[in-house]
């Protein structure tokens, strides 16, 4: 498909992705932002379209996976782990937290950075918010050995933090 014929669908389409955008996000400039960034990739990406397929289908599969992506990332900077008695904060330290949350983090922190580096290097950077491929381009290894070191790092950690 041509370059020009591409751009001219999907930007015929920005009012019905904005729609869609504002259902899945209820916030207007979260929905634009949305929408921003699914023709970001849209272009990016369009050597990846096939044009025998419907152009409006994949757009919106665009932009219903980065919902759903960013989701997951902004819920996983928020997530407690709750193991019986103890809560940890694995994350982000909120400022606003008192002596007995800073020793725990700090607890958390130290069991973390004993890690061997290999397991500690990518669970640091999934935890950050880094996609596993992502993980893998920037540490030269393997998707599923990405996949794997953080695994046993969960599994470590838990072990340890009984």
């Amino acid at each position: 498909m041509k370059s020009t014929t591409f751009e001219k669908e999907i930007l015929e389409l920005e009012s019905n992705l904005s729609r869609y955008a504002y259902s899945l996000t209820s916030n207007r400039d979260d929905a634009k932002d949305l929408v921003q960034e699914t023709f970001f990739k849209a272009f990016n990406n369009q050597e990846k379209f096939n044009e025998h397929t419907n152009i409006k289908a994949w757009v919106y599969t665009i932009m219903k996976n980065t919902f759903i992506n960013d989701y997951r990332r902004r819920t996983k900077r928020q997530t407690l782990f709750n193991e019986d008695v103890h809560e940890f904060v694995i994350n982000n330290k909120p400022s606003d937290y008192g002596p007995e949350t800073d020793f725990g983090f700090r607890e958390l922190t130290k069991v973390v950075n004993s890690l061997e580096p290999e397991f500690r290097v990518p669970f640091q950077m999934h935890d950050n918010g880094f996609k596993y491929q992502e993980i893998a381009d920037e540490l030269g290894l393997h998707l599923g050995t990405v996949k794997s070191r953080i695994h046993f790092s969960r599994q470590k950690l838990m072990e340890k933090l009984k």
